[in-house]
């Protein structure tokens, strides 16, 4: 049996890279660092991306997510949920981390493509996603004036790889059929309107109480939720043409007046539509 190996730290960042739509605080690989504890879990101000490259690994969080990881997986840790990962007992493990935040990041959050009910990807390959991850910060000196914002954007296009592929993951695995047909319908806006879930269920072959049950355990939240989220997606798209008044937007969303448009608009987005309008308009 081979000895166990010693602990070492390989920072990727001698500072952080910063720009005006997202920050990477700190980058590298560990070998063997200390798992935390579950019974005192750990709060985060930033995300955080653990690439586990060997190992088998425990991941934990106050939302009760207990799951057992192994090389291939990433865990995404998010900001203010309460956290807890490490090597299982009896395993040697190495991570890649990447610290992240900014304006990019959380409008993805706000948007559900980063969300805590998903805190980790599974991929079962690793050397690609590794080496994709050290191209982000060492592709280039970082003292050029531009090369800060070039990493941003190869982290960007490497996190959305990583949430695409996790879903093509997830599709080939034969769930999927009567789902992919729900997300379809639920979705978009036909002829007549929005189809509600309970219109939905029979189309795809299940009854509403089934449907529902189905849909919560394999998405993470409910039907009505999320059409209502690509609804307010769905309006922001709208906005962002700028060709309909708010009053538009909400009559054909179903919505009985611009009132309660907004302020499901800024549950959905933290921010109402108005602001969303001057945002995407660079006022």
């Amino acid at each position: 049996m081979p000895p166990p190996q010693k602990y070492r730290s390989e920072p990727w960042l001698n500072e952080p890279v910063r720009t005006s739509v997202g920050e990477i605080e700190s980058a590298g690989l560990l070998v063997n660092v200390a798992g935390i504890d579950p019974g005192a879990m750990r709060v985060l101000r930033r995300f955080t991306l653990v690439l586990i490259v060997s190992g088998r690994v425990y991941y934990r969080d106050a939302r009760g997510t207990r799951l057992e990881l192994e090389a291939g997986d990433v865990i995404l840790v998010f900001p203010e949920i309460p956290h807890a990962y490490g090597p299982m007992p009896g395993s040697d493990w190495t991570q890649i981390y990447v610290v992240f935040d900014g304006p990019q990041f959380q409008l993805w959050r706000a948007q559900g493509l980063l969300a805590p009910e998903r805190p980790v990807l599974r991929f079962g390959v690793v050397d690609h996603w590794r080496r994709r991850l050290q191209e982000v910060v060492k592709a280039e000196p970082l003292h050029r004036a531009g090369a800060p914002l070039r990493s941003i954007g190869r982290f960007v296009h490497v996190l959305s790889d990583m949430i695409a592929a996790d879903a093509d993951s997830t599709r080939v695995t034969g769930r999927d059929a009567w789902l992919d047909k729900s997300l379809q319908l639920l979705g978009r806006r036909g002829a007549t309107g929005w189809l509600n879930p309970q219109e939905v269920a029979p189309q795809v072959g299940l009854t509403y109480e089934n449907f529902r049950k189905r849909f919560v355990a394999l998405t993470g939240e409910s039907p009505s939720r999320y059409q209502k989220r690509r609804r307010l997606e769905w309006a922001c798209a709208s906005i962002c043409h700028g060709e309909s008044s708010f009053k538009e937007v909400a009559d054909a969303l179903g919505f009985c007046d611009v009132f309660h448009f907004s302020k499901a608009f800024k549950q959905q987005f933290g921010f109402t539509p108005s602001d969303y309008r001057k945002r995407v308009r660079g006022h």
